[in-house]
């Protein structure tokens, strides 16, 4: 299966590119994770904001290939645990259903990118730099991947209760 995450941005420091790029060629096999920059709009003091967040979201959705299944991330989506976001993966593998994860820039994502995807998820209650999502979500991925295929990555420790 495909995971593609697509995201506004472009010239990312070089810890994002070499973070991303090391999950990515930890995730083999069953599942293969790939990067789509679409260019952000330009902005200045004078810049429309909905429009500019309009023209990011038709960017992001015309890279997007018609058969994957289509996933935001907005601030107000939904949270999963590793091990949720495990049996997604999973049952992605066992359905070979290509997925295609889209990134907003700045201003987040317009209205018409969130009532066109399938699913809408939160990393996180903060704001994070889109910079950061991108190393985030190849680390999850493949923190995923490793419960799925029983890899030792992943360790399920739970807090001990105390006396």
């Amino acid at each position: 299966m495909r995971l593609l995450l697509i995201s506004v941005g472009r010239r990312m420091p070089t810890w994002v590119n070499e973070g991303f790029a090391d999950y990515a060629k930890r995730l083999r096999g069953s599942a293969r994770l790939e990067l789509v920059e679409v260019e952000p709009g330009k902005r200045s003091q004078k810049t429309d904001v909905e429009q500019l967040v309009r023209e990011e979201g038709e960017r992001l959705l015309s890279v997007a290939p018609p058969d994957h299944r289509l996933v935001a991330l907005d601030i107000m989506g939904k949270q999963f645990s590793s091990e949720n976001l495990a049996q997604k993966l999973g049952n992605w593998i066992d359905h070979a259903q290509d997925v295609a994860l889209l990134v907003g820039g700045a201003d987040g994502l317009s209205a018409q990118v969130l009532e066109q995807t399938d699913e809408c998820w939160s990393l996180s209650r903060f704001t994070l730099a889109h910079s950061l999502v991108r190393v985030v979500i190849a680390e999850q991925f493949y923190r995923a991947h490793s419960i799925v295929m029983g890899l030792p990555y992943h360790r399920n420790r739970r807090p001990t209760k105390r006396i």
